[in-house]
């Protein structure tokens, strides 16, 4: 049966992995792309053995990649989570570990000029509509993945990916505060609704039973846990003005407790019906922006912080850090925050053709390779 080709480059971007595309190299229609990117992943089995995804959320994302749609901005960036286990691809999020990969992609894809030295990269996230500035090393005039930047979550270390988000605040909602109020309580339980980067629905671990020091492979096996979470998540969804979230991964839920290892605040990230093995960037911008955002629940526990803020947020893997800025001539938060990022191999991935719809399917011939 023949199959359909297309250009890809497997990266991993901070804590995520994934393949990044050009964006003129896949279907412009959202039904036929999308159908493309489930046959790729290999979703709908939870391996996804028969597709190039992880079998995992974090090694099931895609990115893609293309010419600036906006002004001031370099390039585009659609960030796509493909369910594992779901013919389902959501773009409602960005991803801000994926993010780290964009820049180094987009120098080496011939989409922006490298400078000698450090490359700036402003990114247009398509998810959001919110722009990021990534500072890339290109010692000579070429992208180096070596360095000596270490990130929890990644073994070694290399060459450090400086992100900065602009304007985070109301990336999907259009508020940093949604629904208006710091503190709200949804089935009794205290909540701050919070868009800063990614809209989040953060709580007390406590009020659940927890201490916020587990393991994510015991959070996830507490069946009751996660369905009474999921209700709240639902619930907050509803009023932050995302309709039924029940099919899409945002609002994130976070639960929130006190450090244990010199931090501000510990966090245990749900992506959203699993937790996370580290800490989502986008998250940390969002619970970052919390503690230093009056009358939340992070800014209770973490102790009143206000910008400028140096924010260390434990996680499962170690901390993630962001430093928070007032934009200059304005009262908009900049937050800051290094990650790596690993170019892997690049080459083609293949999807039969079956698998996707009759006009995608009607490509040219000189497209199609049997297999």
């Amino acid at each position: 049966m023949p199959s359909l080709r297309v250009p890809c480059v497997l990266m991993r971007g901070g804590t995520s992995r994934g393949p990044f595309f050009l964006a003129d190299d896949l279907p412009r229609a959202i039904d036929e792309r999308d159908a493309f990117l489930l046959a790729a992943m290999g979703s709908g089995h939870e391996l996804q053995i028969d597709g190039i995804g992880g079998g995992n959320s974090l090694t099931s994302k895609v990115a893609i990649v293309g010419p600036a749609s906006v002004k001031g901005a370099d390039v585009d960036y659609l960030f796509a989570q493909v369910k594992v286990t779901e013919a389902v691809v959501d773009t409602s999020p960005n991803c801000g570990n994926m993010l780290a990969g964009v820049g180094p992609f987009a120098i080496e894809a011939g989409l922006v000029r490298a400078a000698h030295g450090t490359t700036l990269v402003r990114i247009h996230n398509v998810n959001t509509g919110k722009l990021i500035e990534a500072r890339v090393a290109t010692p000579d005039g070429y992208v180096t993945y070596d360095g000596d930047a270490a990130i929890d979550g990644v073994p070694g270390t290399a060459a450090a990916v400086e992100l900065a988000f602009l304007n985070a605040a109301g990336s999907k909602t259009g508020k940093l505060l949604p629904t208006g109020a710091a503190v709200e309580k949804i089935d009794g339980i205290e909540v701050t609704c919070i868009d800063a980067a990614t809209p989040l629905v953060i709580v007390r671990a406590r009020d659940f039973g927890k201490s916020g020091h587990e393991r994510p492979d015991e959070l996830d096996a507490d069946r009751a846990f996660l369905r009474r979470l999921e209700a709240v998540r639902i619930a907050a969804g509803e009023r932050m003005g995302l309709c039924n979230v029940a099919n899409l991964v945002i609002p994130k839920p976070v639960l929130i407790s006190e450090p244990a290892r010199g931090g501000t605040i510990c966090a245990r990230y749900f992506v959203p019906h699993s937790c996370h093995k580290s800490l989502a960037v986008t998250g940390a911008v969002g619970l970052a922006t919390a503690c230093a955002t009056p009358g939340t629940i992070a800014q209770q526990l973490a102790g009143g912080l206000s910008r400028p803020a140096s924010v260390r947020i434990e996680h499962p893997s170690g901390a993630l850090d962001v430093r928070l800025e007032a934009q200059d001539g304005s009262n908009e938060t900049v937050a800051f925050v290094v990650r790596t990022a690993r170019r892997l191999f690049d080459g083609f991935v293949y999807a039969p053709v079956a698998a996707l719809q009759d006009e995608y399917r009607a490509r040219s011939s000189a497209e199609l390779v049997a297999v």
